[in-house]
């Protein structure tokens, strides 16, 4: 029975044995790591932890297309066909591996189990680390995301609450939940992220911002490269602020992507665990149901650290967490960690590091710069209708985009269209090829 004011965790152990393959940056290993740290922490005496339920065919189906979960039910590496590696975009960064639907079905069932125990009252949060994969589409996999667990998340949630607010802190733009909700009002999404340069996914301008009854309804904060602590939240500070004064949901799904950490493989932020985990501290003082998810983050060693420390200011158990680690079964996997250009071991390898940041070169988020930012995003807020007002529906309201079609219909229709084609989603235009190599894998 849980306890109102406890922390719910979902952990299932298996989700850490899927393997993308050798040279492939997602490493699921990572959350095995998380989990051993929270134990040896002394954190799980304080959680109330469950092994979740699997998502079912049928639960996947909520979002996604009924032929896509049945490919991914039968889907073999051995057996996949060219035409449906290309059909369901199950490409180099999205392969198909051994185990990889029962994979989607831990990590989304942690999801929407997490967002049930909110629903029923006994918990203020619900973590689930395996969570958090934000690029996949409704009928495609998409930058090592298969199904989207936030969105079956969120309409899970939409079952009962009439606005949800989906917060995104990875380095890259939380396009795959922007998408399906992109002309809702219901759930307003919010991403702060790297933009621009190609950067993967190339979309999450501050000008996408919604359409019809969602416009204004989405807000997307872009930063450049090398983005430091005081930068970072001299901007989400006030904008988050003003969004939770504003909009009023009645819950929250926070994605906490920890490849915006300094020195990430595939990012190139400079924020610091204790940053990024200030982030966390704030929307939990707001005091509504969250559920708290992970998201990329390619430094294992690193996310560990920072979902085990998140782990503990969502407990508000801080003073657990020594800079030196705990004797655990990676320790030694902590020892070995080398710096990123001398490829020596580094002095604070077996330290929790809260502080350090990474390697990167200057910043190059100017203060002008910042400050366009924020004001344009608190100018966007200002046109929002206040708390908006919904009615409750017996089944939730589908999460999907429009039919898009070339139209000059309206400005608005073009728009759309528009924006449909920046996001790939129109069926009859050409294949993009986002990389061409492994060092150019910038996802997640």
């Amino acid at each position: 029975m849980g306890r109102k004011g406890k922390v719910a965790y979902l952990y299932d152990g298996e989700v850490g044995g899927a393997y993308y393959g050798i040279k492939h940056p997602m490493k699921p290993h990572r959350m095995r790591m998380t989990n051993e740290l929270i134990i040896e922490y002394g954190l799980a005496d304080h959680l109330d932890v469950y092994k979740p339920n699997r998502a079912t065919a049928a639960q996947l189906k909520e979002f996604h297309t009924g032929d896509y979960i049945q490919f991914l039910e039968r889907a073999k590496p051995e057996t996949v066909t060219e035409q449906e590696v290309e059909h369901y975009n199950v490409i180099e960064d999205s392969p198909i591996f051994d185990g990889v639907f029962q994979f989607c079905q831990i990590y989304a069932g942690a999801s929407i189990h997490g967002a049930q125990k909110l629903i029923q009252g006994d918990y203020d949060i619900a973590i689930n680390w395996s969570g958090g994969l934000h690029h996949a589409k409704k009928s495609q996999a998409e930058g090592f995301c298969y199904v989207n667990d936030l969105v079956l998340a969120i309409l899970e949630l939409l079952k009962y609450h009439a606005r949800v607010l989906y917060l995104d802190l990875d380095v890259h733009h939380g396009d795959g939940v922007e998408e399906a909700f992109i002309t809702s009002d219901r759930v307003m999404t919010v991403s702060f992220h790297r933009y621009g340069q190609l950067f993967f996914p190339g979309t999450g301008s501050i000008d996408e911002i919604g359409f019809g009854a969602g416009k204004h309804y989405t807000l997307n904060i872009p930063f450049e490269s090398g983005l430091t602590d005081s930068q970072f939240w001299s901007v989400f500070q006030p904008v988050m602020q003003k969004v939770m004064d504003v909009y009023q949901p009645g819950a929250v799904v926070l994605q906490c992507g920890a490849d915006s950490l300094g020195g990430d493989k595939l990012g190139d932020f400079n924020l610091s665990i204790r940053q990024h985990a200030e982030a966390v501290d704030f929307m939990k003082k707001f005091g509504l149901p969250m559920l708290v998810t992970g998201g990329g983050g390619y430094k294992k060693r690193n996310v560990a650290r920072c979902w085990t420390y998140e782990t503990a200011v969502l407990v508000g158990k801080t003073d657990l967490i020594t800079d030196q680690l705990p004797n655990n079964m990676y320790l030694d996997n902590f020892r070995n960690e080398k710096e990123d250009i001398t490829r020596v071991p580094t002095a604070s390898a077996d330290k929790m590091n809260v502080d350090r940041r990474g390697s990167r070169g200057d910043s190059l988020n100017k203060p002008a710069q910042l400050e366009r930012i924020k004001l344009k995003a608190l100018q966007y807020m200002s046109k929002l209708e206040a708390a908006p007002g919904h009615g409750f529906y017996e089944r939730q309201p589908d999460a999907m985009l429009p039919e898009w079609r070339n139209t000059s219909a309206s400005d608005e229709d073009a728009e759309m269209h528009d924006y449909a084609v920046k996001h790939l989603l129109l069926k009859d235009i050409p294949d993009v090829k986002l990389f061409e190599d492994d060092d150019s894998w910038n996802h997640m």
